[in-house]
């Protein structure tokens, strides 16, 4: 059979909501498909634009340096540590249906996380577009959560919802624990239920912007069904 190809990413669109403590994306023309026509071959024209938003916006990844000064940021932070990795998919819906948003260790249990990117499957981006998306009540890791993936040798984070950490937690410890141990955040990806638990490849990677931390990214995963 051959290998399928799944989105992973939300598309980024003038005025759209990512967090709303952030500006949101807004697109301007450099130049109208009108204006490049009047410097090219007749029936010959380019649009070019001008995006600007904050790096935090759509599907992005957090590497070291977004936490940790001095640590490897988006022009630097190793590729092989985001593209190719072997994936695996941790339901997670149930803390949810407890009530109970917190992501502990638990969820972990019989797992194989060496060397995997652990995408945890939350169904939060089913909220993607409403005032409840960035509400506060996501799903989050707890420490111990994000220490356990660092010792059983996880090598990418990924959740389907606004952050790994409780917004209402100051001291962001999955933030400080992952990223000063070289593991990369993806947040903010959707349509983790169309992967199966395992069997996939994982992709994502920001551009190299000299000075990020974070940055959008195009994450997918092929599937070899």
């Amino acid at each position: 059979m051959p290998n399928r190809i799944v989105d992973l990413s939300h598309v980024i669109e003038p005025g759209m909501v990512t967090d709303a403590r952030l500006p949101v994306p807004v697109v301007t023309d450099v130049w109208t498909r009108e204006q490049a026509a009047a410097n090219y071959a007749p029936g010959v024209s380019f649009q070019i634009a001008s995006i600007q938003f904050p790096q935090n916006t759509g599907t992005y990844m957090d590497t070291p340096f977004h936490r940790h000064e001095g640590l490897p940021g988006t022009w630097d932070y190793p590729i092989e540590r985001t593209t190719d990795l072997r994936g695996i998919v941790i339901d997670a819906r149930s803390v949810l249906d407890e009530g109970k948003p917190a992501m502990d260790v638990g969820l972990l249990e019989g797992v194989d996380l060496d060397g995997a990117a652990a995408l945890f499957w939350t169904g939060w981006d089913g909220k993607w577009g409403s005032k409840d998306y960035a509400s506060g009540g996501h799903p989050y890791l707890t420490e111990a959560c994000a220490q356990a993936l660092v010792d059983r040798g996880c090598v990418l984070f990924g959740v389907d919802a606004l952050n790994a950490d409780d917004t209402t937690d100051l001291e962001r410890p999955a933030h400080t624990i992952l990223l000063r141990e070289d593991v990369a955040i993806v947040e903010n990806l959707t349509n983790l239920g169309a992967l199966p638990s395992s069997g996939f490849r994982f992709h994502a990677a920001p551009v190299k912007a000299k000075g990020l931390g974070s940055f959008p990214v195009r994450a997918y995963a092929i599937v070899s069904d």
